[in-house]
């Protein structure tokens, strides 16, 4: 503590959200104590950068930089630690350091909480002492504390949500501009709104790990990443984009965590078909939206900016007065903030989850193909609601055709197990295209 009671702050990284909390408390740190109380307001001690030369925009003196991460957690002025350095080693020796010496953790660290998870969180029990991650995701938009504090008293059996700005930004373009992916992944570099390497982002583990973090919130579990299934949309063509367009549906990259009946939660993210008239279809450009849906509320949206240095910023800013309220107004261990590794859940295998399903077949154009298809599907017991075909525009006289079948319910293992036999028909000339149709 400083001698005016000001919270002591480290703060490891000072990169795009780094330098977004800097200029936040410079801005507003006045009006946060106004509003949290006299008893809350903050100062940095020292900042961890690994070059404390480079030029920056922010104005900070350079007596503040350190190297030495060690040297900030051991920092007699420092109570609470925000790290922001992002990866999953160093970024975990971190926090473990700041935990065993009792210093409240904020953090926007996706990747570690959801693959390390059950470590941090255990250390934080052990230590009674807690961390904070509403930056971790949807950048802007509280859900964390939402699902953490609003809906407490509530059983939530679904939450639905588009979680990852630079995949619905592509889509987006893919679908009202035509581009291919190639094309939208270009542009969306050329804007910003992807990373040199977008690789987590277009591959769906961005997603997927938020998608964990609010499934270990609101079941109280953490699952392991490996079990959880994940696709990206880099395999996403314009073709099928087309048929959801002319089918009134939209594609969205789609996180679903769900509870069944049998107490199992189903976790995925992956490219799927959501009707026109869904509010999510709506959700365009780089923002973020989360449907959630349980007891006594029915639906609640939150939607806003899921990325960028002043919207993430705001949320690390938001835990850090719950950090430091905690610090300044309860005992030590009197508010931990959110331990969700309470117990051990089952997570619903992915062959026994059940939707809709929109399948395209590339097959030789000749007679008989859709009954051959047809029969297979029903000797699995899968019935069709549908089915369109289309050819290349250029090249009517094609011999190949796609052939699209829209299914009924079923089990995801029953369609694979069908698909596979399926192959194996001298008409199909390639593997077929698998697309959910979720009616959320």
């Amino acid at each position: 503590m400083t001698n005016d009671g000001a919270v002591g702050v480290g703060l490891a990284g000072f990169g795009t959200v780094g330098s977004g909390v800097w200029n936040t408390l410079a801005r507003n740190g006045g009006l946060i104590t106004e509003r949290a109380g006299s008893a809350v307001k903050f100062e940095i001690h020292q900042i961890v950068v690994r070059d404390p030369d480079k030029p920056r925009a922010a104005s900070v003196p350079t007596k503040l930089f350190t190297t030495d991460w060690q040297s900030m957690v051991e920092h007699p002025l420092v109570e609470i630690v925000v790290e922001l350095i992002g990866g999953t080693e160093e970024a975990f020796e971190l926090v473990a350091a700041s935990l065993g010496a009792g210093k409240p953790v904020v953090t926007g660290n996706k990747a570690l909480l959801a693959e390390r998870g059950e470590e941090v969180f255990a250390l934080a029990r052990r230590h009674q002492t807690p961390v904070y991650f509403e930056a971790a995701v949807a950048g802007g938009i509280p859900i964390i504390k939402a699902a953490r504090e609003s809906f407490i008293g509530n059983q939530i059996d679904l939450i639905s949500g588009i979680i990852n700005g630079t995949s619905n930004y592509i889509l987006m373009r893919m679908t009202e501009a035509g581009l291919d992916y190639p094309t939208a992944l270009k542009e969306a570099k050329e804007l910003g709104y992807a990373e040199a390497d977008e690789t987590l982002d277009v591959n769906g583990w961005d997603a997927a790990h938020k998608a964990m973090l609010l499934g270990a919130i609101v079941h109280g579990f953490l699952i392991d990443p490996d079990e959880v299934y994940v696709r990206g949309i880099e395999y996403v063509r314009p073709l099928d984009i087309c048929f959801a367009k002319d089918l009134g549906y939209v594609v969205k990259l789609l996180c679903i965590v769900r509870q069944h009946e049998d107490g199992s939660i189903e976790i995925r993210t992956q490219p799927s078909f959501i009707p026109k008239t869904n509010i999510l279809a709506s959700v365009n450009d780089v923002f973020n939206a989360v449907a959630i849906r349980g007891d006594g509320f029915g639906d609640a949206l939150f939607y806003g900016r899921g990325a960028g240095q002043d919207p993430t910023a705001s949320s690390v800013v938001s835990d850090l007065v719950d950090a430091g309220r905690s610090l300044r107004e309860a005992p030590k261990g009197g508010n931990q903030g959110f331990l969700p590794y309470r117990k051990k859940g089952t997570l619903k295998p992915i062959d026994e989850t059940e939707t809709a399903y929109y399948v395209r077949f590339p097959v030789t154009d000749r007679p008989g193909v859709v009954a051959d298809i047809a029969s297979l599907l029903a000797k699995a017991g899968i019935g069709i609601s549908g089915t369109h075909s289309s050819i290349v525009p250029d090249e009517p006289d094609a011999a190949f055709v796609d052939m699209v079948f829209l299914l009924h319910t079923c089990p995801f293992g029953t369609l694979k197990s069908a698909l596979k036999a399926i192959e194996d028909l001298d008409c199909v000339t390639e593997r077929p295209v698998v697309f959910r149709i979720e009616t959320l």
